[in-house]
């Protein structure tokens, strides 16, 4: 079960390995919403995204027959980077699953690392992960789901949110983008613990909204058919796991286009001079489209990665 005392073991691991990344008030986004709004500078994180928390977490966690025979993971990216750089750091053989549309910093960030990365036939994440499933039976090695995990939940969203509510104790509503859930449900579990008050958004891609349908069908939607996006990191369905935690505890889902969310991109350029990666800026894109409705106490909004390839962040830049 997702636990108080697991998020709390969490941070106490995480506290000596990770940074505590800054949250920083945005003027600009103050002003649209005429509340004072945060950003989480989580994509200065180690590895480039906030996913090394819970995987790093996870990992520590192996046994010692697991960490002899090595494990493997299905990411869209940035969840195997931060596996990468783990598994480097404690000495375990790592390998990672991939769609053939990753990124391509992220699959250069994962080999560096030396992981091994294999990619598959499918540009989707959801078939990828059915054949990292597969693959990790095969070789009977453990799979590590990037977010279908209480731990990974713990670590990803739990200590997320400790630090982020002791850095803006103002802060009621919490934006950030929501993929398999597992920053979201972590978050959402502490932060509402902490307070009722605390009401958490979570930002989707309009055409792969995993979330949203999970909630009109009252069950988690795993599976959902591939789109093409330059968002891989919210492309797919929602997990189960999160979902039992996120479901009563959600204030709300706001959907985004693809549009949208590159304006977002170049929206963080312009006014903050940052590089964040679409996954990222699906929730800089809500806020701009939906703050009348969805914004009306102190926020902040969660940057959650930058990971993303000269060629893409070119591409968006200069539409």
């Amino acid at each position: 079960m997702l636990t108080t005392a697991l998020i709390e073991e969490a941070i106490e691991f995480l506290r000596p390995r990770i940074r505590a990344t800054p949250v920083e008030l945005s003027p600009a986004l103050t002003k649209h919403c005429g509340v004072p709004v945060w950003l989480k500078l989580e994509c200065l994180q180690i590895t480039g995204s906030f996913k090394i928390r819970g995987a790093w977490f996870r990992m520590s966690r192996l046994t010692d027959d697991e960490r002899r025979g090595g494990i493997l993971t299905c990411s869209a990216g940035n969840h195997g980077k931060a596996i990468a750089y783990a598994a480097k750091e404690m000495g375990i053989a790592a390998t990672i699953c991939v769609p053939s549309s990753v990124d391509q910093a992220k699959y250069r960030g994962m080999m560096e690392l030396g992981a091994e990365v294999r990619v598959s036939e499918f540009a989707g994440y959801d078939e990828t992960e059915d054949w990292a499933i597969a693959e990790a039976e095969r070789e009977g090695k453990p799979f590590l789901s990037a977010f279908d995990d209480f731990a990974v939940m713990a670590g990803n969203g739990g200590s997320l949110a400790a630090e982020v509510m002791d850095a803006a104790p103002e802060a009621w509503t919490f934006v950030m983008p929501a993929g398999g859930g597992g920053l979201a449900a972590g978050f959402a579990f502490h932060a509402t613990n902490r307070s009722k008050q605390n009401r958490i958004i979570c930002c989707q891609h309009r055409e792969s909204p995993g979330l949203s349908l999970s909630m009109k069908a009252g069950r988690a939607i795993t599976r959902l058919p591939a789109i093409e996006t330059a968002a891989g990191g919210i492309e797919g369905g929602f997990g189960k796991l999160p979902f039992e935690v996120l479901r009563p505890r959600l204030g709300g889902v706001a959907e985004v286009s693809e549009a949208q969310i590159k304006d977002g991109v170049r929206w963080m350029f312009d006014h903050h001079q940052l590089v964040i990666e679409p996954s990222a800026a699906a929730a800089i894109a809500a806020v701009l489209a939906y703050s009348e409705k969805m914004i009306e106490t102190p926020t902040v909004v969660v940057l959650t990665g930058r990971n993303v390839s000269r060629k893409v962040l070119e591409r968006i830049l200069h539409e």
